[in-house]
């Protein structure tokens, strides 16, 4: 199949600069995740792949050539959209085989792919129906496969989940990791604010951040070594907890003192010279546990409580501007206003410079 180089590729509407130059290689095969905040660029960034948009400077290369001043309909891109953008009074069949037949596709080789294509997604006995007899979820997978018959080089998808309730989701995304599997090769670009979705889909994730790319790279690899205070915040459920604090020392005995906490060791490649420096410490809710010994990194008292069911988050008032937050285990009594001490494993705390820039573990 193919894949794909970006290079200072920059996106202005007018005086207003929406991509900053971002530089990417995808490869061929790779199921590549943009994911960020509301604004940041993903989506326009597919857009510019797509040809939707046109590139204010930088080169994209599909297949190793250059597409900038090519149309849509010649990149061998095909895109799957947050709406479903079904012809309602076509049936799943009509509307899988439409744009085959704009193109002047044989009709032998159109009912073949839309078959194969029907077969992939689990929907041939809804070739016969209209739109409107279909669920959220069914509707998806037509206009996913609307998009497998055009046998594209790459895939596109646009937030394609967000219109689908809490369970369809899941299941839909299931069917696209399983739709990825099945069509080994194919290059495969996906856009979404949900960080589930970029964890569990992705082989790469890029994390994007006002126009500009922050980090790429495997899923648990950005969970676990995020280059910067954005990337560790973005990715985790709930955020990382972070809490201003001073570098007490560098080097081989490294520690940082959180506002209104003791000094903390931490396993980071603090600069000796960095002592006195503001910088943030961070550590996930999950990596906290309770402890009744002299480890403890925080001590407070419990502010709320919120049973999930598998976990319970518990909000430890220690003292600072927010609370921090434990993802413990269920079957552990808590109260409000019970005192608790939390720890973590050295190995997953995790400290920030000025400027937002972690300090990589030891």
């Amino acid at each position: 199949m193919a894949g794909l180089l970006l290079r200072d590729i920059k996106k202005a509407y007018g005086t207003v600069k929406v991509l900053h130059g971002i530089d990417l290689d995808i490869k061929s095969g790779e199921f590549i995740v943009f994911v960020g905040p509301s604004g940041c660029g993903k989506s326009t960034l597919l857009r510019l792949i797509a040809g939707l948009e046109d590139i204010t400077s930088g080169t994209l290369q599909i297949d190793g050539k250059v597409v900038n001043q090519l149309a849509p309909s010649k990149r061998g891109i095909a895109m799957v959209f947050q709406s479903y953008a079904l012809y309602p009074h076509m049936t799943v069949y009509d509307n899988m085989a439409f744009g085959m037949k704009l193109g002047g596709g044989g009709k032998e080789e159109i009912d073949r792919r839309v078959r194969e294509a029907a077969d992939i997604l689990q929907i041939t006995p809804y070739l016969d129906r209209l739109p409107k007899q279909l669920s959220g979820g069914q509707r998806q997978r037509v206009a996913i496969g609307r998009a497998i018959v055009r046998d594209p080089k790459v895939f596109l998808f646009d937030e394609p989940l967000s219109n689908l309730d809490a369970a369809l989701r899941v299941q839909t995304r299931i069917e696209i990791n399983k739709l990825h599997e099945r069509m080994s090769g194919v290059t495969m670009i996906y856009v979404t604010h949900d960080q589930v979705e970029a964890m569990t889909l992705a082989d790469r994730i890029v994390v994007l951040n006002a126009g500009r790319v922050e980090q790429v790279g495997a899923p648990m690899e950005l969970y676990h070594h995020p280059d910067n205070l954005f990337v560790a915040k973005f990715l985790g459920s709930p955020s990382m907890n972070t809490i201003p604090c001073v570098i007490e020392s560098g080097g081989a005995n490294a520690a940082v003192r959180p506002n209104g906490c003791e000094a903390i060791r931490v396993q980071a490649a603090i600069p000796e010279g960095a002592k006195g420096a503001k910088a943030t410490f961070g550590v996930r809710p999950e990596d906290l546990e309770i402890t009744t010994g002299d480890d403890a990194i925080f001590r407070g008292t419990i502010d709320i409580v919120e049973q999930l069911g598998e976990v319970t988050l518990v909000y430890v008032d220690i003292g600072t501007d927010e609370p921090i937050v434990a993802k413990l285990e269920n079957d552990i009594p808590f109260a409000k206003g019970e005192q608790i001490a939390l720890t973590s494993p050295l190995k997953h705390l995790q400290v920030f410079d000025e400027k937002g820039v972690a300090y990589r573990r030891t």
